[in-house]
């Protein structure tokens, strides 16, 4: 009985990878292969399907408006994506010092990452109204009545103020992270950098950047993720307008399931899975032999 025991001890550590690979199955695989199931007929929700095969995604690469909404989607995201890490970056460094009131200071900074963007990006439509918005009676006080611009309701600024209004929020969280890998840095790095004669800037590029490598991937990927999908704040701001100037591929795909247009929705889903997925693994792929050379 007791070699009985031993024996299921020394294999217990591979049961228990079961739960989290029946989530897996459960809430990702299943779904993925019933939308790609979906994507392959004309479903429309309502009657039964026929299976057009690949047409919808025929369609999808024809249709300017679609075309255009990856562009958008993909401005969003090199715009959102760098600026969060750096600012993350920067913060975390400042905040990581001995400060009077830091604790305060990460609580401001991080304090509009747990409101919801919906909410969030409400407050902002509100505060940016032309003439009776809350910034156009500050200009107005301070003699700057001139700068007060539909900015949402022109194309040429309504993209410019998402990006910021998206970095302004979800900086705190990106802080948060670089944080926790600021402080598992051991301070012995720095006194030997510091007797070989490194200065600040020596020693940020030599030890905390390649030694911050995990929290880099982290933020880099879940920044990469979350502004290409990215649908709340852009609902509450301009709601893809003016016309089709900031709608981008999430809200392009909610319109069409609304138009009864299901199978055809879910393909443009399954291409967003693909254009998410292409450059978080390029990413990846490249952090791992920058690692190998560290």
């Amino acid at each position: 009985m007791r070699v009985w025991i031993n024996k299921l001890n020394a294999r217990l550590h591979h049961f228990m990878a079961v739960p989290a690979i029946l989530l897996f199955g459960l809430f990702f695989l299943y779904p993925l292969t019933q939308g790609v199931g979906i994507a392959l007929t004309d479903s429309n929700g309502i009657t039964t399907p026929n299976f057009v095969g690949l047409q919808n995604f025929f369609d999808f690469f024809k249709d300017d408006r679609a075309r255009n909404d990856v562009l958008i989607t993909i401005y969003f995201a090199l715009g959102s994506a760098p600026l969060l890490n750096l600012f993350g970056l920067m913060y975390a460094l400042f905040l990581d010092r001995k400060l009077a009131g830091r604790g305060f200071v990460r609580a401001v900074v991080y304090l509009p990452a747990v409101i919801s963007p919906l909410i969030m990006g409400y407050i902002w439509y509100f505060i940016l109204q032309p003439e009776r918005g809350y910034l156009a009676h500050v200009l107005e006080g301070l003699g700057l009545g001139f700068l007060d611009v539909n900015w949402l309701g022109e194309s040429s600024s309504a993209l410019i103020v998402l990006v910021v209004v998206n970095v302004w929020q979800y900086v705190g969280m990106t802080m948060i992270v670089y944080l926790a890998g600021l402080q598992g840095i051991s301070a012995d790095f720095y006194e030997a950098a510091t007797i070989d004669g490194a200065g600040r800037w020596a020693s940020l590029r030599y030890v905390t950047l390649p030694l911050l490598y995990p929290s880099i991937k982290i933020n880099v990927v879940t920044n990469i993720i979350g502004s290409l999908s990215v649908f709340e704040i852009i609902v509450a701001l301009t709601d893809g307008g003016p016309g089709y100037a900031t709608e981008s591929l999430s809200i392009y795909i909610l319109r069409m399931l609304y138009g009864s247009f299901t199978g055809y929705s879910t393909a443009v889903a399954l291409i967003l899975f693909v254009i998410i997925l292409i450059p978080v693994v390029l990413f990846l792929r490249i952090t791992r032999k920058s690692e190998y050379e560290l």
